[in-house]
């Protein structure tokens, strides 16, 4: 505010001066030149008459000649008086509006305005910087659970987009470059609520600096940062970034465990899937030679995790020398049904358009289709714009590098153990994912799970930390058990068990729990809040695990112990 009263006075200085020294002017000549009173005596205003005077004159108002009437000499300075007044006000009401379309001022009441929105979140957020279509996706899922979000976006037109958008809490947006600190300190980044800093400006470089400031100006706010290229990916993590996301290999190595374990794809899939997203089915690609168009940063990622899951792949790039595409590789888009067939698309087992323009991979899977029908197909899709035309055009795989990229964010902010979990469940066999995705589906139906952690903590789990000071041994079960019927079990699944002495994955539901213990777990959304009831709720945590169903008032409580 300080800021935007100091451009005021700078920007209206001359305007202000104008109107001071004709008014001032006006009422001293007012009172230096003599009049006549209503007999007929010498008689001057005095300065509050003359400053009443001015005042309802410069404002067009007019309310006569007072206190009595004037001389002609009074009335020819009256008449300077008007046109002075007029014009000076003139000048300065076109200087004010002259200031309030003024870029800067705008700039700086818009900055004043958000810093308060920022102080004024009642909880815990994140700062987004960049609302483009990643951004935009992740803003709207964490919403949706309660979540408080900051946006910075250079981009004017996205800001705007962020005002109208339909969210579930408000959001502050600000226009500017996020690679600034002040915009960082203006959106919280120093505030204690503040939880982390998620880059996704679209730019490698542009995420590095904001990475860098961020653990620079605040170490222990915790960083997402989105990267396409490996060097960049090693420059982030050797300042401290805390989780570091390429859309691109993501997907490249989900893909390739299609082949051969596709149980374990469904199980990467249904873990970080869309909030109440239907289950994704399984899909095995067809074995064979793959038609890979476009060798940029995502399809070498595809062609490198293919090469190592024994796939045959045929290349076809535009820019060969650009890319730096291996011997044996096709120039051309892929588009042109010739380029197509030097790659013998009509024997191939399927297609991956991978360029950086929607409109090239629609063409690419849309001709390969018409040259051979049973292709497995996977398309690219840049934008998230383009997702009925890409759904119309009912292709097998579709890859959206902003939603992989917001998912993973998601995931690791919703569920922080469930980054060690998949690191985990990739170590493990195809039975073992078998078997994970039959005890999933079966408490889950046909919505994505819902995943959350627990800490065994006197703030997280007061009943059951109660309970193991007291010795009362608790089971995971016993969290896992519907509080209203101990014999039926909640929707749920124990997927990692995470304490000192080393990592459980699937634990068994008879485990006990001890002190400091993380828990992973997924299930329907339902069945979080009756898991949440039991660690609050030491009548009901009882239940569970004695099946006694104590009283919860006094009176009743006497009764039962006399009765006893």
């Amino acid at each position: 505010m300080n800021n935007v009263i100091y451009l005021m006075l700078r920007r209206m200085r001359l305007p202000l001066i104008l109107l001071v020294l004709t008014y001032a002017i006006s009422i001293l000549g007012l009172t230096l030149i003599p009049g006549v009173d209503d007999q007929g005596n010498p008689w001057r205003m005095d300065f509050f008459h003359a400053i009443y005077f001015v005042s309802f004159l410069g404002s067009t108002i007019g309310f006569g000649e007072i206190p009595y009437p004037f001389t002609g000499a009074q009335r020819m300075w009256t008449t300077f008086v008007i046109y002075a007044a007029v014009i000076s006000w003139l000048y300065a009401i076109g200087s004010i509006l002259t200031l309030i379309q003024d870029p800067g001022l705008r700039r700086v009441l818009a900055l004043s305005s958000f810093s308060r929105q920022v102080r004024r979140l009642p909880e815990q957020f994140f700062i987004v910087c960049g609302y483009g279509d990643a951004g935009s996706w992740l803003v709207h899922e964490l919403t949706e659970r309660g979540i408080y979000c900051v946006v910075i976006d250079q981009d004017r037109d996205n800001i705007l987009s962020l005002e109208v958008e339909d969210l579930h809490t408000d959001v502050p947006g600000l226009q500017g470059d996020a690679t600034e600190s002040g915009a960082l300190i203006s959106a919280g980044l120093k505030h204690h609520l503040c939880r982390g800093v998620i880059c996704l400006t679209g730019s490698d470089n542009s995420n590095l600096e904001i990475a860098i400031t961020s653990k620079l100006l605040a170490p222990g706010v915790a960083v997402f940062c989105q990267s396409d290229y490996s060097d960049s990916a090693a420059n982030m993590l050797s300042f401290g970034t805390d989780h570091i996301i390429d859309p691109f290999e993501i997907f490249a190595s989900r893909f390739s465990l299609m082949f051969h374990a596709p149980s374990m794809y469904l199980v990467y899939e249904w873990m970080t899937a869309v909030h109440n997203a239907p289950l994704s089915e399984l899909k095995t690609p067809p074995p064979g030679t793959w038609v890979l168009c476009g060798y940029g940063r995502f399809g070498k990622s595809v062609h490198e995790y293919l090469a190592l899951k024994g796939i045959n792949t045929r290349l076809i790039e535009a820019d060969v020398l650009t890319t730096a595409a291996p011997e044996g590789t096709i120039a051309g888009r892929g588009t042109e049904a010739g380029t197509l067939l030097e790659a013998d698309i009509k024997v191939a087992a399927g297609v991956i358009a991978g360029t950086d323009d929607d409109a090239n991979n629609l063409s690419i899977l849309i001709t390969a289709r018409d040259l051979n029908p049973e292709l497995f197909t996977v398309g690219r899709q840049n934008l998230r714009s383009k997702d009925e035309i890409f759904q119309a055009a009912r292709i097998d795989l579709t890859m959206q590098p902003s939603v992989i990229t917001a998912q993973q964010i998601l995931s690791l902010i919703l569920a922080p153990l469930l980054d060690d979990f998949l690191r985990l469940a990739s170590e493990q066999t195809e039975e073992w994912a078998n078997l994970l995705v039959s005890r999933v589906a079966g408490v889950v139906e046909d919505v994505a799970p819902t995943l959350w952690d627990l800490e065994v903590s006197p703030l997280h789990m007061p009943t059951v930390f109660d309970c193991l000071i007291r010795s009362e041994e608790v089971r995971i079960e016993h969290l896992c058990a519907n509080p209203r019927n101990r014999s039926d079990m909640l929707p749920v699944v124990p997927l990692l068990l995470k304490r000192d002495t080393g990592n459980i994955l699937l634990p068994a539901m008879d485990t006990p729990l001890r002190g400091g213990d993380q828990l992973l777990l997924c299930g329907r959304e339902e069945a979080r809040a009756h898991v949440d009831h039991i660690m609050h709720d030491h009548r009901a945590l009882h239940y569970t695990r004695t099946g006694i169903d104590r009283p919860s008032g006094t009176v009743w409580r006497r009764l039962m112990r006399g009765r006893t």
